[in-house]
Parts: C-alpha cells; sequence; structure tokens
C-alpha cells in the first residue's frame, strides 16, 4: 500500500495547527545571532521548542500523519532521532516504513543566497515519501 504524503500534510496543517503556531513562536525566540549557522540554529530552536514543552508534542503529531498517509508505525516514536531531528530550518519527523519513508518538515528557517538563515513567514510544512 502506497503512503499517501498530501494526505499527511494536509492532516498536520488541519489537525496539528496549534503545534505549528507553537514551532512558530519557539522559531520566533531564537536569537539572531543563532542564523549564522546552521547547526547552532538548530540547536538554539531546540532548546527553545524544549523549554516550551513543544518538542515533546513532535512524536504525536508524527504518528498522526502516519496515520492520515496510510502508514503504521512499527513502534511509538520519541522526541529523539530517529523520528524527531531538529535542524537549521526547523524540525523534521521521520517515520521508515513498509511502504516506505515518510518525512515530514516543518521548516520555519530559510536559507539565503548569502547564507545566513532568517525565519520565514509562518511554518513551511512538507511531506514526501523517499
Amino acid at each position: 500500500m502506497a503512503l499517501d504524503a498530501s494526505a499527511a500534510r494536509e492532516h498536520v496543517c488541519t489537525a496539528h495547527a496549534d503545534v505549528l503556531a507553537a514551532v512558530g513562536a519557539a522559531a520566533d525566540a531564537v536569537d539572531a545571532a543563532a542564523a549564522s549557522s546552521g547547526p547552532r540554529l538548530g540547536a538554539a530552536l531546540e532548546s527553545r521548542l524544549t523549554d516550551r514543552g513543544v518538542l515533546a508534542s513532535l512524536p504525536g503529531v508524527l504518528a498522526a500523519a502516519v496515520s492520515a498517509a496510510g502508514g503504521e508505525l512499527p513502534a511509538e516514536p520519541v522526541a529523539a532521532p530517529p523520528y524527531v531531528v531538529v535542524t537549521g530550518r526547523g524540525p523534521v519527523l521521520r517515520a521508515t516504513l513498509d511502504a516506505g519513508r515518510l518525512v515530514v518538515e516543518l521548516r520555519v528557517f530559510a536559507l539565503t543566497d548569502a547564507n545566513r538563515y532568517e525565519r520565514r513567514d509562518g511554518v513551511a510544512v512538507e511531506a514526501s515519501v523517499r
């Protein structure tokens, strides 16, 4: 059975709008000085997400996205690799399933042409099967 990445994305955007808003608020609280380095920015964002209790909610978002995509997780996800990783662009939720790997990216920062990170307007949600 093929996974439906667009159904996963739609579910995250509608059913977890509160979590997306909290991810955006955590990104807004990151010190601009961290924007010169992806690893520094990822660490700063992860710290803000943890402080606000948002990081702990992301495994539930992943589980719901997997279900919406038509998959079933073989184990309960946790707020750590390989399920949840915070990068310089934002949290990445990953689930390896029989039908492929579902990846949901919550992008809150974008890399500029000047090789710096800047805050996106809102949270861009992208889902794919790899």
